[in-house]
């Protein structure tokens, strides 16, 4: 799972090969001469990314996607982190989250004075409330059918994460100070500590004085008076804001590109490092912010972004001195590769994330019956075995969509949402539910990441041995997310990614009509037990809510979780700070400890 804790599609997917050659790097091992206290090492470190770079705003539907997110993570700053123990960890030289009341909660966020974009303009409390109205729904009078489709109002920010936390407060005001909002929930709010500016989501992402201009306004005070007076969205009556949809259709696709921007105002910084050169498909380099001194401060003065798919190419970058940092795809035959690489240190173990088969609830699928078949021509076992297995030797298939094998849950609700009926492939049974009927699916994955082209093709033979016609619908690299969600395929295999804390995901991915909710699952009954569960703050109780959910989203015939991805990064031992992290953040997560070896 990847939220609000805002969990991230995760690709894992390659470019192309050209991408290998395409840009010499500096090889980063040249030790400078002395540096000042507090300034590092200096230097580049590169490290290798599967997937290709696409948004400048990871926060948006289209956007949240792992790479998106770890490069907002390196170039904005927010109130707190997560660390690879799972804590949350206060930035205080960002600013303050002061609890102000318990009951009612009452939270006042605060940003430092001289805490500032790269453009020189403050961070201030017009960015704050700008992002309160993304992230809180405010404004949204949409109402959806059974299948997610919009039948009358509108979605204005095309927000990823869940709003229903954000959701119970009250449109806040800007503290006399100009610096500073306070969000007054009215009933408790599981999540609140990492709900709002969290630096692993991005932190502020979004310059309110940014936006302003580009949705046609006169400025940041335009754009703050619009959200202080324009009313709630009421699903009951929407009406047509056509200055707030002007400025929230350009947060949902302003930031989109492969390129860097001739306008620096769409790549702003608040954080360490700036966006500097893009090479579309191929790389990125960031550079440190000269201005930034309010979080943890990087050792080193750049870092070099190389997208490279496939894990021997990125095993190869390594051993050529070409990269320091790589990330792969776990396999066994990386992992042999990289224990016999001199001067390289490996680390490994297993990611807070699933690679899974969505089922949409429309077209080809809108009968549960051939949802139902299709499922049970899944062969799980076979991919745990040909993918997964030879890593880990104990991996079994996933049979929870909401909890995780290690996690204390999971055999509870592993015993109780019905999975054992996919436990194995059923292809009589899936024929007798089709009775005759050939239907054509098309199924959309990363065909540029190997483990998703190998469960495509194994789930595709099964499929095709009931009856169901299986069409090719792979995409490349830097387009698979994209098309999440657009309706043009039946059937799509990706991966979630979490930050491992709270439990805003369940509602970000399965709520009725929520930016993640790709397939169009609509459960009024799941919906309510969601709402509770993002009030809930006792555990043992969130607990039992999420077991009731899991249940639900198996009845309904969703899809089926597939595996856990085992994680893997090694790094060059001319560089370090590199530590293990099993989130979205993965090994970025401390890129601020990264140095080049003295």
């Amino acid at each position: 799972m990847r939220s609000r804790r805002t969990s991230r599609a995760m690709g894992v997917a390659a470019v192309a090969l050209l991408a290998l050659s395409a840009c010499a790097a500096n090889t980063g091992t040249e030790t400078p001469e002395e540096t000042a206290e507090g300034e590092g090492t200096g230097g580049n470190i590169r490290i290798a990314e599967v997937n290709a770079f696409s948004s400048f705003n990871a926060s948006s539907s289209e956007g949240n996607v792992d790479i998106n997110g770890v490069i907002a993570y390196s170039t904005h700053s927010g109130f707190n982190y997560i660390d690879n123990d799972l804590e949350v960890v206060e930035n205080e030289d960002f600013g303050s989250m002061e609890v102000l009341s318990e009951d009612p909660l009452s939270v006042r966020y605060t940003v430092n004075e001289g805490v500032n974009w790269s453009d020189g303009e403050p961070v201030d409390g017009g960015d704050l409330l700008l992002q309160w109205a993304i992230e809180s729904g405010y404004f949204n009078d949409a109402v959806t059918d059974d299948a997610g489709e919009v039948t009358s109002g509108t979605t204005y920010f095309d927000y990823a994460g869940d709003t229903t936390g954000l959701a119970l407060t009250e449109l806040p005001e800007i503290g006399d100070d100009g610096r500073s909002i306070t969000l007054n929930y009215s009933v408790p709010f599981a999540d609140y500590q990492v709900a709002f500016g969290l630096m692993n989501e991005g932190g502020l992402d979004t310059p309110a004085h940014v936006l302003a201009d580009k949705g046609g306004l006169t400025d940041e005070d335009a754009l703050i008076e619009l959200i202080r007076t324009e009313p709630a969205g009421d699903p009951e009556n929407p009406v047509e804001r056509p200055e707030l949809k002007a400025v929230a259709d350009f947060w949902n696709t302003g930031f989109d590109t492969k390129s860097l921007p001739d306008d620096p105002t769409l790549f702003l910084s608040n954080g360490p490092f700036i966006a500097s050169a893009v090479t579309p498909d191929q790389s990125m380099t960031l550079t440190r912010n000269p201005d930034y001194d309010w979080g943890p401060m990087p050792k080193v003065d750049e870092i070099t972004v190389r997208y490279i798919g496939e894990a021997p190419a990125q095993v190869q970058a390594l051993q050529n001195g070409e990269v320091d940092i790589i990330a792969p795809q776990a396999s066994a035959d990386t992992a042999e590769q990289l224990e016999a690489l001199e001067g390289v240190t490996v680390v490994r173990g297993n990611e807070l994330s699933y690679d899974h088969l969505d089922l949409n609830f429309s077209g080809v699928f809108a009968e549960e019956s051939v949802r139902e078949a299709f499922m049970k021509t899944v062969p799980r076992q076979q991919l745990v075995d040909s993918i997964i297995k030879k890593l880990n030797p104990d991996a079994e298939p996933v049979d929870s969509q909401l909890f995780l094998q290690d996690q204390e849950p999971y055999e509870e609700s592993a015993a109780n949402n019905g999975s054992e009926a996919y436990a194995e492939v059923d292809i009589e049974g899936a024929k007798e539910l089709l009775d005759g009927a050939t239907p054509e699916v098309r199924i959309m994955y990363n065909r540029d990441n190997p483990n998703r082209l190998n469960s495509y093709t194994l789930i595709a033979e099964s499929a095709s041995q009931a009856g169901f016609k299986v069409v090719d619908g792979g995409l490349g690299a830097s387009d698979w997310s994209a098309a999440l969600g657009n309706g043009t395929y039946d059937a799509a295999v990706f991966g979630w990614i979490s930050s491992g804390v709270g439990v805003s995901n369940v509602p970000q991915i399965f709520k009725s009509g929520n930016g993640s909710n790709f397939n169009g699952f609509s459960s009024s009954e799941a919906d309510e037990l969601m709402e509770e569960l993002v009030v809930e703050t006792d555990p043992d109780a969130q607990n039992d809510l999420q077991v009731q959910i899991d249940k639900l989203i198996w009845d309904s015939k969703y899809g089926l979780p597939l595996y856990q991805v085992p994680g893997m990064n090694a790094h060059s031992d001319n560089v370090s700070g590199v530590e293990y992290m099993p989130n979205l953040t993965g090994v970025w997560w401390n890129f601020w400890d990264w140095q080049i070896a003295q």
